[in-house]
């Protein structure tokens, strides 16, 4: 019996080693499918010596870069099974061959994958920029207080108002072609204009003129002609004067029919007399009568002021004004009107005095129409301080071209 115990026994001990073999086997065959299978999955998972996994790496896994994990991974495998194979399980030995194959693995080292790198501005620096950009420079800030020390610093410029959108619907004002109408008035405006005439005029005088170019305004009034007549008549009589020797016992009757040529032309009904002289006036000025005289300045200039009737009125009292002065005579007629405008504005404080739609549509400036404003005569001053006028010869004229007048003279 007790020879059966040991045969038994020793059965036994001969069974023990093959069964760990074949397990140890089955497990180092369970591993490798399991590397194969991660392999599939493009998971590449690097197991250290002792078997425990390395730390997977956060990035996108290429062909080469997951050929040179497994080559690493072999060679690691490799090394383990040589170790296991000559029986140097020592923990003094198994050290440095832990530090033998680390330092191995930190040498070899992947190649650096291509990356994308997005360029994109920093905020903090642009805003630092646009900063530096707002930021006045030492050259900006000495230029503009030298400009200001020298008065060159130039005012922000009035918008121009377009002064006929009102009338867009209005046929009679023909918005469509009242910008050419104006640009020929101004071009041949110099054809028509009378010469200085006085000197070749033996018995007439300045003062002569005045007088009858006064009572044909009394005369316009009464007959309570149109606007545009009395503003033609004068311009007939200066441009037949211009041309012929008159004597003084003629003066008035030139005065009178000139008026009836213009009543006939702008008027519907016009007094019939004086027909010899007329006839002599329209043969020396060879019938030309549609000439821009500065009452269709006037009207155009009126507009462009956009303000009420007291300045209408207060600018053809000093239109007429002027007509009476034959001092004014040298200058064109749209000088006229505009300076009427410009003396009349200023009489009334209208500011400002003189914009930019003034300036557009009148084609002067303030400076240039200074001289002609200054010209003064009180021959009308009766007609203009009736209430039907708005009584406007009766307000004080401006200081500041009295000043200058006072100046000058």
């Amino acid at each position: 019996m007790a020879s059966r115990q040991v045969v038994q026994g020793q059965k036994r001990e001969a069974v023990v080693p093959g069964a760990i073999k074949q397990k140890n086997m089955a497990a180092e065959a369970e591993r490798k499918d399991r590397r194969a299978l991660g392999d599939i999955g493009n998971l590449v998972t690097v197991r250290g010596v002792e078997g425990k996994p390395l730390p997977q790496i956060s990035r996108p896994v290429t062909r080469s870069f997951c050929a040179q994990l497994l080559a690493n991974a072999q060679a690691a495998a490799a090394e383990n099974n040589k170790i296991k194979a000559k029986g140097a399980i020592v923990a003094d030995g198994a050290l440095p061959a832990k530090r033998a194959i680390a330092q191995k693995k930190a040498s070899v080292k992947p190649k650096p994958e291509e990356e994308i790198i997005v360029i994109s501005p920093d905020s903090s620096e642009k805003e630092n920029t646009e900063e530096k950009k707002k930021a006045p420079t030492l050259t900006s800030t000495l230029t503009a207080r030298s400009k200001a020390a020298c008065g060159k610093i130039s005012k922000p410029k009035d918008d121009i108002v377009d002064i006929d959108a009102a009338d867009v619907n209005n046929d009679l004002a023909v918005v469509e072609y009242v910008e050419e109408m104006y640009k020929f008035f101004k071009e041949v405006e110099h054809e028509t204009r009378p010469c200085d005439y006085m000197d070749s005029q033996p018995e007439i005088n300045e003062k002569m003129r005045a007088i009858l170019i006064d009572w044909l305004i009394q005369v316009h009034h009464k007959f309570e002609l149109n606007q545009e007549t009395l503003y033609l008549t004068i311009n007939i009589v200066d441009r037949y004067l211009s041309s012929k020797a008159t004597s003084r016992k003629a003066l008035q009757l030139v005065g009178m029919s000139a008026m009836l040529i213009a009543s006939k032309y702008e008027e519907i009904w016009a007094p019939e007399q004086v027909l010899v002289m007329e006839k002599k006036i329209l043969q020396q000025l060879e019938w030309y009568l549609t000439v821009p005289t500065p009452y269709v300045f006037l009207v155009r200039f009126i507009k462009a002021s956009m303000t009420d009737s007291d300045v209408e009125n207060m600018v053809y009292f000093l239109a007429e004004l002027g007509m009476m002065n034959y001092a004014t005579i040298i200058y064109c007629p749209s000088m006229l009107a505009a300076a009427a405008v410009y003396a009349a504005r200023c009489t009334l404080n209208k500011t400002p005095i003189w914009n930019e739609t003034l300036k557009l549509h009148t084609g002067f400036s303030e400076v240039q129409l200074l001289d002609c404003a200054k010209q003064k005569l009180k021959g009308i001053y009766r007609k203009y301080s009736s209430l039907e006028r708005g009584s406007v010869a009766l307000l004080p004229p401006a200081k500041a071209l009295l000043a200058d007048a006072s100046l000058t003279n």
